[in-house]
């Protein structure tokens, strides 16, 4: 059994990345880059365990993609680490970013030849550029790029990061502890990805699949003579409303189930629980922009939508235009690609006696295309 753990590090926020898809979600043909990298280490067959450290909100999510052990990162590169070490049980941990895709076999290969000759093992290349440091031009013989991955001994690791000093990398905490460092040739292919233009450098990454992901949503409410009248996210001029811990607009609600499901995502219902009082009377709309800011972050595109309203009442053939719209708004795609369609039940059914409305919604999600550099 190998005495090494693999520590991925997948908490950031892409604050740098200036896209509404965070990183660690960009897909690779089918897989989220996080599972791409942990997928690539996990076929070398060198590590006992694989810890991916990632978001307290994108856990659940990830666990549907694959069986690798999650952990909450913190606030800091530091503090997800330190998260991740509670874990590790092995006598060497190797610890590297999400965001360094292309580890070549070789270069990994080199780092763990030199296992057991210093307490943390280090990457580095060479600076080929004039450096200046506050308008002092330096030896750039003595300037090193620190990269990752790097091995550490695990108990030494620990120990150095038991301080409010904030480091960077795990090598310079460890040599400030008093450990001991070699360095390792590194290798520009393993160049990490901090702003968009980073991708189309690394060549082992395949894009995106063309497929086409689809859901479908329904949703019922019945009336209420006590509330308002919300219906695709405009006010309905009526003497009633629906029956809901929301507003209890049904065809938002439906349409946020048909996103849900073409992402993978689950339900409305396992995101907004009807027995939480933080949703008692919200604006369905303000759900909406929380589902769809997932669905962007987690690198889909919406194509379109199209929703059916089955209702004996009210009346909209005035609103759909005003639906389509503000749908089309927080959906952050054209008009033309949201559809509204009203129709009744012919007095048949709970609708048809006029006590509520039923909605059927679809939806259709491709991914992000990175390699179209926008």
């Amino acid at each position: 059994m190998s005495d090494l753990t693999l520590i991925l590090l997948s908490a950031g926020s892409s604050t740098r990345f200036n896209n509404p898809v965070k990183k660690q979600w960009l897909r690779i043909q089918h897989k989220p880059l996080w599972q791409f990298v942990a997928d690539n280490f996990q076929q070398s067959g060198l590590f006992s365990h694989i810890i991916i450290v990632s978001p307290q909100d994108d856990i659940a999510f990830m666990k549907n993609y694959a069986d690798y052990d999650f952990v909450q990162g913190g606030d800091s590169r530091q503090e997800s680490l330190k998260n991740a070490l509670h874990h590790v049980k092995s006598e060497y941990v190797l610890v590297s970013d999400i965001a360094r895709a292309c580890i070549p076999e070789e270069f990994l290969q080199r780092i763990l030849a030199k296992k057991g000759n210093a307490d943390c093992i280090v990457p580095t290349l060479h600076v080929t550029d004039t450096i200046v440091y506050e308008n002092t031009t330096i030896d750039r013989q003595k300037v090193k790029r620190v990269q990752t991955p790097q091995l550490s001994r695990t108990l030494i690791l620990k120990k150095s990061l038991q301080t409010s000093t904030e480091f960077t990398d795990e090598s310079s905490a460890i040599v400030t502890y008093g450990g001991t460092r070699e360095f390792v040739e590194g290798d520009e292919a393993a160049s990490k990805i901090t702003f968009m233009q980073d991708l189309n450098k690394l060549s082992c990454l395949k894009e995106p699949s063309p497929d086409i992901l689809s859901g479908n949503g329904f949703d019922v409410h019945a009336f209420d003579e006590k509330e308002e009248m919300f219906l695709g996210g405009v006010k309905i001029e009526a003497n009633y409303g629906f029956k809901a811990h929301s507003d209890g607009d049904v065809a938002l609600h439906s349409l946020i189930d048909a996103l849900l499901g073409a992402a993978g995502l689950g339900d409305i219902g396992m995101l907004f629980p009807d027995n939480d009082e933080a949703y008692k009377g919200i604006d369905s709309k303000e759900l909406l922009k929380i589902v769809v800011a997932k669905i962007y972050n987690y690198g889909f595109e919406i194509i379109n939508v199209d929703i059916t309203i089955a209702a004996q009442k009210p009346r909209i053939e005035n609103y759909k235009d005003q639906m389509r719209q503000t749908i089309a708004t927080i959906l952050q795609i054209d008009r033309a690609r949201v559809n509204v369609k009203a129709t009744t039940t012919e007095k048949l059914g709970f609708i048809g006696r006029a006590e509520g409305v039923g909605v059927i919604a679809n939806a259709n999600l491709k991914y992000f295309n990175w390699k179209i550099i926008r």
